[in-house]
């Protein structure tokens, strides 16, 4: 199954956060699954360290490397459609990182694994 990773859930399994649910992570680790990290999560968390919102204990290319390469996830690039999907999303939720990664989901037909109940008004499939 493909399955696209929130930014907390990448965070959360990279760094062995006891926040991740069970079966969220034996959805990461089960390697039937081809599991995405969107551009939209490293571009939040470059954001939020730039603002001093969030620190990460190394610099931000270091951790992202190890976390997408060293994991075996995948980049799930933007593209045209992706964005189509977000001019067409109604604002349930205004967070545009969490709209950008609803639209790729939508448009690619594959469940988020999030915590995020925010998400569930716009018929994703979320797993948690």
């Amino acid at each position: 199954m493909n399955l696209l990773l929130d930014t907390h859930t990448l965070l959360w399994f990279a760094l062995d956060d006891p926040q991740l649910s069970r079966p969220a992570g034996a959805l990461i680790r089960d390697l039937a699954n081809t599991k995405f990290v969107s551009p939209a999560s490293y571009w939040e968390i470059a954001i939020k360290t730039s603002t001093g919102k969030y620190t990460l204990a190394v610099p931000h290319a270091t951790f992202f490397e190890g976390a997408i390469t060293d994991n075996g996830f995948r980049v799930l690039h933007l593209e045209p459609r992706h964005t189509a999907v977000v001019a067409a999303l109604p604002f349930h939720h205004r967070d545009p990182f969490d709209r950008l990664l609803v639209a790729q989901a939508l448009a690619e037909g594959m469940p988020v694994v999030s915590a995020d109940t925010a998400l569930d008004p716009y018929g994703v499939q979320r797993l948690w």
